[in-house]
């Protein structure tokens, strides 16, 4: 499969068409096609007229009312935020990495999901808590929040400029399944801890983070689930 059919991008109750048009321009620069739109504006012709060469981008473009309406209709390994206001290490959805080490280590055998949010207010918290990742750009703290087109351009130039295809077996990274049954054995390692609620679910989204930063392999999956079945028979 092309790694273009691997990667969606994602925008978030756009407020103007002619943003729409420049995302799908940045994309067409850089082979992309699956354009996902959430609860968009209406579509007048300046989103196309902005696309220029990225117009059929525009056209072919999928629509859904919710984010999560779109996640649960496609199965995406690897679900990756974006956001100009990233949190402190108390806010563990807002931890982000930065853009570059995103190119370094996205696998593009994977299904991904890149999620841009509204030009005004970004992606909510509970957006974010949908993601498994976190990525910003390093800018001006004065004015930090950039225009679509320009942070989508950024990301998507840093996820190519390194791309290449390793010929060692067994680097696959973890599907969205494997990982998902991690997160359902630490889930349940967490529960039968007598902690704080809250703390059960810090724990709980910290390992999330470890898990989709490290990138791990499927075969680190396998090993890891087997440890925590161990661990659950144990209990």
């Amino acid at each position: 499969m092309e790694i273009k059919e691997n990667i969606y991008v994602v925008f978030i109750e756009c407020e103007t068409p002619g943003n729409i048009g420049f995302l799908a321009r940045a994309m067409a620069n850089f082979g992309l096609e699956k354009l996902v739109l959430i609860n968009p504006c209406e579509l007048k012709e300046e989103a196309y007229y902005q696309a220029t060469h990225g117009k059929h981008i525009v056209e072919n473009a999928l629509i859904y009312e919710s984010l999560e309406k779109f996640l649960e209709s496609k199965q995406i390994d690897f679900k990756i935020a974006t956001t100009g206001t990233p949190g402190g290490s108390y806010n563990l959805d807002r931890i982000p990495i930065n853009v570059e080490e995103l190119g370094k280590i996205i696998n593009f055998n994977a299904t991904s999901a890149i999620i841009f949010g509204r030009e005004g207010n970004g992606l909510y918290n509970n957006e974010l808590e949908m993601c498994d990742l976190t990525v910003s750009i390093p800018t001006d703290p004065a004015y930090p929040i950039m225009n679509i087109s320009h942070a989508a351009a950024i990301v998507f130039y840093e996820m190519f400029k390194n791309r290449n295809k390793f010929p060692v077996e067994g680097l696959e990274e973890a599907t969205g399944i494997e990982k998902n049954h991690l997160l359902k054995d630490m889930e349940y390692l967490i529960s039968t801890l007598d902690i704080p609620e809250h703390k059960k679910k810090n724990g709980l989204k910290s390992f999330k983070n470890i898990i989709n930063r490290a990138f791990i392999t499927g075969r680190e999956a396998h090993t890891l689930k087997g440890i925590l079945r161990r661990l659950k028979e144990k209990l």
